[in-house]
This record gives structure tokens, C-alpha cells and sequence, in this order.
């Protein structure tokens, strides 16, 4: 009951988008707001237990699963019937809830276990919440100006990835948080009630497009501040060599209303965008900003504030992933000594074999 009265005061709910014809009605609607609180709440008990539960006779349910990452499928299975899971994602990756300031629970969505081990990385390397999103469209300064008449400028000049999806992204990628007068994520600890009001003020839940959710439920909705530093990053599993990571430095951007709303509504204007340029360096993938998606492994990205690459790259080689691309100077690598016996001329080509040759840190070879 807390938690729905919490929910019900601080999460503003937006206008039905839906045809008139596919809208649920409004008992049907409190009745979503209750499911997806529910939700919220079994998925983290499952994750780290609940005294709660003992007390009621579920002694080994009461212990939880000891879990640093969790996740959920909706589709279709779920949502056909029931409602959907982006609001227990979201505020399970939140730094708060109606418990107050909290430390996130990293929690992936679509099934999506890589994307997962992706998120729960940057969780582990910066103690900041995490977003997990789709890598869905590149716009060129050609195609944004053909549609809304806007020349792109300033990072975004030579085109802008839309990153966007309905769920599982924390909320403090509104980006409402700032630390020296400009937006940023911070570590649970040093998050105030103020941080948290502005983050759930620029907030909206929308009821969920039915087209995607039959079954219900609520989306949230908002626009990551421009002038981040963020990471992308995303491991595949290649046949043959096994998880293979990626990542990309880069920054959010901030487009003038009328340009994003055109461009959102081309895609889905329910769900949380976050506007992000890649830092190019004119060669290999990062060429430009359509080379970055187009190398792009699959349709999904962890993003993690701060350019964090660095870490990432000197984590993955203890793990003995190999890292297929990414835009850290060299002069930030750091990989063990060893790696130069497998050469020098190509570091790239050194780290696959190296990673190949020492074989997995856990595991058999």
C-alpha cells in the first residue's frame, strides 16, 4: 500500500496515445498501476529476499537469489495478457523508490542476458545507474533537415543516434541530477530528495501503446539533458570466439523541441529518449557517426555516464573478452604486459589472440 500511494503521488501519468478503440478503460488502468507495483516488488524480492516473507511461513523464498542483475521478458508471452514490465525495469534501475535512495538493481529487459552482463559492467565500474536502450535510428544532418527543416550543429553537426526503449533505463538518465552546475548521474550515496523530485518531475508515464502491450501497463517517458559524457558499450557472443565487447565514447545532445518531437514520433513518443553523438576519430568505425551504428553489433546498447572505455578495456582483458571496437586514445589503454607478445603493430588483432591464447580467466578453455 506504501508503495502504490508512493507511486500514485510522484508518478505523473500522461494522456492515452492510443486510438480511442484500443484504449483500456480507467478501471482497467488503476488496475495496472496496482500490477505493475506489484511486479516491482516480487522482482526485487526474488533478487535480494524479504524478511517480510519469512515471517509468513516462505522461509527459502525470504532468502532471495543473492542476484547483482536480474531481468524480465515481457514479450509476448507477458504483455499479450498481463501488463508490461516497464515500470518495474525502470524503477528497479532507479537510484530510488518509495524506500527512498537506494542503490540500483541493475535489471535488463527483452531477454536480453547480454545486454545484462553489459549493464551490470558499468554498474560495477562507476556505481551509477545504468540505461538500457535500443540503438534505433541514425539521423544525417540531410535527413533531419529534409524533415524538419533544422541544420544540426554544434556535436550533433555531423548526425545524432537515437537511442530509445520502452523500458528498462533508470530515471536518473533524465540527466535532472548535476554535479558542478551540469547534468550527470551520480552514485547512490551522494543523490539527495532533491535530485530525486526533479528526475520524477520530468518524468511522465504513459500508458502503454497496445499495439506492443496488449495486456497494459505504463511506459516512462522523458528527454536526457544534453552535455553527458556516456558510454555505450555491448557484449555479443561471436560463433567461434565467444563474447566479443564493444563500446563507443560519445556524449548526449540536447535538439530543439519541435525537432525532436518530429523525429521521436517516428519511432515511439512514449518512451524515454536519449540523444547521443559518438566521438568519431575519421577512421575504421568510428569514421563517422552512421559508421559507429552501422558496426554496431545488435539493436540494443548499455549506456553508462562518463567515458568510462578505459575500464572497460583493462576489465575485459582480465576476462579475456576481446573488445572489437571502440574510440579510447591509445595512450589510455591499459592491458597486461603480456599482451605485447602477441604483437605490437596491431593491438586489436594482439588482444583477440591474446584473449585467445591465455583462454578464460573463469571456466574451461
Amino acid at each position: 500500500e506504501r508503495a502504490l500511494a508512493w507511486t500514485r503521488d510522484r508518478c505523473t501519468e500522461g494522456t492515452d496515445l492510443n486510438p480511442p478503440d484500443d484504449q483500456r478503460s480507467r478501471q482497467q488502468k488503476d488496475g495496472d498501476w496496482e500490477t505493475v507495483v506489484k511486479m516491482t516488488l516480487i522482482a526485487r524480492d526474488l533478487m535480494v529476499g524479504n524478511d517480510h516473507l519469512g515471517n509468513a511461513g516462505f522461509g527459502e523464498e525470504a532468502l532471495g537469489r543473492n542476484a547483482i542483475l536480474g531481468g524480465f521478458q515481457g514479450q509476448r508471452q507477458w504483455t499479450d495478457h498481463s501488463p508490461n514490465g516497464d515500470f518495474t525495469e525502470a524503477i528497479l534501475n532507479s537510484s530510488f523508490d518509495w524506500d527512498g535512495v537506494r542503490a540500483p538493481y541493475v535489471f535488463a529487459t527483452e531477454n536480453d542476458s547480454l545486454n545484462g552482463a553489459s549493464m551490470l559492467l558499468g554498474y560495477l565500474l562507476t556505481n551509477t545507474p545504468q540505461v538500457f536502450a535500443d540503438v534505433r535510428t541514425y539521423w544525417s544532418p540531410d535527413a533531419v533537415k529534409r524533415v524538419t527543416g533544422h541544420t544540426l550543429d554544434g556535436r550533433a553537426a555531423g548526425g545524432v543516434i537515437h537511442l530509445i526503449n520502452s523500458g528498462s533505463c533508470a530515471l536518473d538518465a533524465t540527466g535532472q541530477m548535476e554535479r558542478d552546475g551540469e547534468p550527470a548521474m551520480k552514485p547512490h550515496w551522494e543523490i539527495d530528495e532533491e535530485d530525486v523530485r526533479r528526475c520524477l518531475e520530468a518524468t511522465t508515464w504513459y500508458p502503454s501503446v497496445t499495439g506492443y502491450f496488449r495486456g497494459g501497463g505504463y511506459s516512462s517517458q522523458f528527454v536526457t539533458r544534453g552535455g553527458m559524457p556516456a558510454t555505450m558499450c555491448r557484449i555479443n557472443i561471436v560463433h567461434g570466439v565467444g563474447p566479443v565487447l564493444q563500446l563507443a565514447h560519445g556524449w548526449t545532445v540536447d535538439l530543439p523541441p519541435e525537432v525532436h518531437r518530429v523525429l521521436d514520433e517516428r519511432t515511439n513518443p512514449t518512451w524515454p529518449t536519449h540523444w547521443f553523438v559518438p566521438d568519431v576519430t575519421g577512421e575504421g568505425a568510428f569514421r563517422d557517426v552512421y559508421s559507429v551504428m552501422a558496426s554496431w553489433g545488435a539493436n540494443h546498447c548499455a549506456m553508462s555516464y562518463g567515458h568510462i572505455g578505459r575500464d572497460l578495456l583493462s576489465l575485459a582483458s582480465l576476462l579475456r573478452i576481446p573488445v572489437s571496437m571502440h574510440n579510447v586514445s591509445p595512450e589510455q589503454v591499459f592491458r597486461p604486459s603480456a599482451w605485447t607478445a602477441l604483437g605490437t603493430a596491431d593491438p586489436e588483432g594482439a588482444d583477440f589472440r591474446a584473449c585467445a591464447t591465455f583462454g578464460p580467466l573463469y571456466g574451461r578453455r
